[in-house]
């Protein structure tokens, strides 16, 4: 409810640092792996308390069927074994940006978001609802040919407060954002490419966060890759009042920021948007 947002929250929960992850991933899966332990160790390091992985963190190839010879059963295999293991080692809670989960269909996957908690627990997963497809003279991209899409709203509870899970292309559907309730923070892994990523990431980011009155941390891939495929990276955490924190333009990186939860009752209180709706 607001009454939580406005007062429990604010007055019980502590600052939160919360890191975003941007990588170049290539097509070798342990090469990406060893990368994202590295960054995940710099965000510890920087006292994270939560940390965020991009966007098909453990592949990007050429090969678009590449992912299904690497998708995972619920709750075994080995980039879920990661995740578990780095975020139990790094002490911090890990959203593992996208893995390629088992699907109905078996010649595609679902692209997950998983989440760990400090304790290597997995607490929440979300399916990419909102599947990419455009077409730009030689620049063709569509997920429906390899990805089943999902179906839920997915928000948890971890130490920075209530966090919404989105992936890439659902940034553009703001009613998967209000579906999530108030939140505190979103979160958005990407790969956006840079044609759509030059155009619309940062203004796309900033009205999700003025629109929900909430912190939005977006990790992307970030540069070129093996494959010549380039990404827009632009990785950035954003307050609620949409001003962006701190961001990286491109290459692998952590960007940090703290949650204040005294700015969320701040903004919330000084203009009470999330209340003034009418439509729901």
């Amino acid at each position: 409810s607001t009454c939580r947002a406005l007062n429990d929250f604010s007055m019980n929960t502590p600052v939160c640092r919360i890191a975003a992850i941007q990588m170049v991933s290539g097509p070798e899966v342990d090469r990406n792996l060893a990368e994202a332990d590295r960054l995940i160790g710099e965000a510890a390091a920087a006292g994270a308390r939560l940390a965020v992985l991009p966007e098909y963190f453990p592949l990007i190839t050429g090969d678009e069927t590449a992912k299904v010879r690497i998708r995972e059963q619920e709750g075994a295999g080995p980039l879920q074994d990661f995740l578990r293991d780095a975020a139990r080692r790094h002490k911090l809670w890990l959203i593992g940006g996208s893995c390629p989960m088992a699907a109905d269909s078996p010649d595609k996957v679902k692209n997950s978001t998983l989440v760990f908690d400090d304790d290597g627990r997995r607490v929440a997963r979300y399916d990419k609802v909102h599947l990419f497809g455009f077409r730009k003279g030689e620049e063709c991209y569509d997920e429906s040919a390899t990805i089943e899409a999902g179906n839920e709203v997915v928000a948890f509870e971890a130490p920075c407060g209530q966090v919404g899970l989105s992936i890439c292309y659902d940034l553009r559907f703001p009613e998967l954002f209000r579906a999530m309730g108030e939140v505190d923070l979103i979160v958005l892994p990407a790969a956006f490419t840079y044609t759509t990523g030059q155009a619309h990431w940062e203004i796309l980011l900033r009205a999700r966060a003025i629109e929900n009155q909430c912190y939005v941390l977006a990790s992307a891939q970030g540069g070129r890759h093996p494959s010549g495929r380039r990404t827009w990276g632009d990785s950035m955490i954003i307050d609620p009042w949409g001003e962006v924190l701190a961001r990286l333009p491109e290459g692998p990186g952590v960007v940090v920021a703290d949650l204040d939860p005294a700015r969320i009752a701040e903004v919330r209180a000084s203009l009470p948007a999330l209340r003034h709706r009418k439509i729901s």
